[in-house]
């Protein structure tokens, strides 16, 4: 397969992808509404939309890539009051704790960052052109909304007509708005509410609705017409529904060619949720596991499909890793590129052309390390060294990995490097002297501690976590 193909949530089919300007990408995500720790399902979408910008690169595209910060909304607002702070001390601390884990997980920073409070002119703007279009009113309140019935396709991209919409809405008296669907651009600011939260515009002061920050945002940085815009499945409506209707009502263009939504998570085949008590945040699964085995249990499932966050599933991929790391332990592999005409990259690439297609591609670099394990052909190293970092895995040195000193986990041994040496030197000296029994039993106690040894003709030199 030599052309990249990809679902498209607006067509609900795979589409041949062909960029809007040769060469080049512009690739927007949501990203995290910064008042608490990330959870999983952020770390999932992390890391599917890293991994597919390192594989359009990968293909030779320059991508510009944004993945927004919002840094005002209810939640936020709620939070810092609740703490008894502002929001930007509140946002900046979420915000630096959100890059840890990035980095844990092998995260590459976006091209652009943008928080919305650094783009109120841009928003403004926007909510200005969808007044002088004909898309946006002034409600009773002063709040700005945007009238979703002049927006004659609104419903396209999640499958909801307007009809089924307003059946299944609650007609509230004396609205403030002209239609129950209608959602805000500018909240007007109520009386005695503190100035952070707040901005001057031609309808008083007030703040932005969520949704025409993504809006704002997106055609700021990267222009009215974007190649791909992604997010979470729970993001399709109404959120990237709303963008639409805004972006195009204020524009006149077709906003995006391509949507992409990653699926949801689940925690032992449930729906995460708080209201569950299953709701896991990253920094919890890095105090357990290293960010490499929480990336490699993301990517081996498909991106659309939904993911299982389990012990088990956890272990299994931490299983997995340790094998392509065992693989490349014994080998020097060489420093030339990667061979794309090489059958296993060949695979790998059909596999990543097809809507990214992570678990089959996976699957390629367990058969290369089969070949690799009965030949030891240091190009067979590099083959699979080259496309694990493709993935964003396999980017650290083998024993730095398999003794668990990667520098991304946060996971401490319950023995230190140097008294697993000591307990090493003990047994071989036991073993010298025939003493067996001891031998054993100190390997024994260090499998204990999570370490295995790996006995060598020459002796004992080498160990592992598991």
């Amino acid at each position: 397969m030599d052309r990249l193909r990809l679902y498209n949530t607006f067509s609900c089919n795979k589409e041949i992808f062909v960029p809007l300007r040769e060469g080049e990408i512009r690739m927007y995500v949501c990203g995290m509404t910064v008042y608490d720790y990330c959870h999983v399902g952020h770390g999932r979408l992390m890391v599917v939309f890293d991994m597919i910008q390192r594989w359009l690169r990968a293909l030779g595209y320059r991508v510009i890539y944004v993945r927004n910060i919002t840094d005002i909304d209810d939640k936020i607002i709620r939070r810092a009051m609740d703490n008894g702070e502002s929001i930007h001390t509140l946002t900046d601390r979420f915000i630096q704790a959100m890059y840890r884990d990035e980095t844990a997980l092998n995260i590459k920073r976006p091209d652009y960052e943008p928080r919305a409070t650094q783009f109120i002119p841009q928003i403004l703007s926007m909510i200005d052109a969808l007044k002088r279009n004909g898309y946006a009113y002034q409600g009773r309140d002063g709040d700005i909304n945007y009238s979703v019935r002049k927006f004659a396709t609104y419903g396209q991209l999640s499958g909801r007509s307007l009809e089924h919409l307003r059946g299944g809405k609650r007609i509230v008296q004396n609205n403030l708005k002209k239609d129950p669907l209608d959602f805000v651009l500018w909240k007007r600011s109520k009386e005695n509410q503190q100035l952070d939260i707040s901005w001057d515009s031609k309808w008083g002061w007030g703040r932005p609705g969520w949704h025409i920050e993504c809006s704002a945002m997106s055609c700021a940085l990267l222009g009215e017409r974007l190649d791909i815009h992604g997010g979470g499945q729970d993001l399709q409506f109404p959120h990237h529904e709303n963008e639409i209707a805004q972006s195009e009502g204020a524009s006149g263009q077709h906003f995006v060619n391509y949507w992409l939504h990653n699926g949801f998570v689940n925690v032992d085949n449930e729906k995460m949720s708080k209201s569950l008590g299953n709701f896991f945040t990253l920094r919890d699964a890095l105090r357990l596991y290293d960010g490499e085995v929480i990336r490699t249990l993301i990517l081996r499932t498909h991106y659309r499909s939904p993911l299982n966050y389990s012990v088990s599933c956890l272990d299994d991929a931490r299983t997995a890793l340790t094998r392509l790391y065992t693989a490349l332990k014994d080998v020097t592999s060489d420093d030339l590129e990667l061979d794309w005409s090489e059958r296993h990259a060949a695979a790998f690439r059909d596999a990543m052309n097809d809507d990214f297609n992570t678990p089959a591609a996976f699957a390629t670099l367990f058969d290369l390390v089969s070949d690799l394990n009965r030949t030891c052909d240091p190009a067979l190293g590099r083959q699979l060294k080259r496309l694990g970092s493709i993935l964003g895995v396999l980017e650290h040195h083998p024993s730095d990995y398999l003794q668990g000193r990667s520098p991304a986990s946060d996971k401490l041994l319950p023995l230190d490097v140097v008294q697993i040496d000591e307990r090493i030197k003990v047994r071989l000296r036991a073993k010298s002297k025939k003493n067996y029994i001891e031998a054993d039993r100190i390997r024994a106690a260090l499998l204990d501690h999570g370490i295995l040894l790996e006995d060598k003709p020459g002796g004992t030199t080498e160990w592992r976590r598991v």
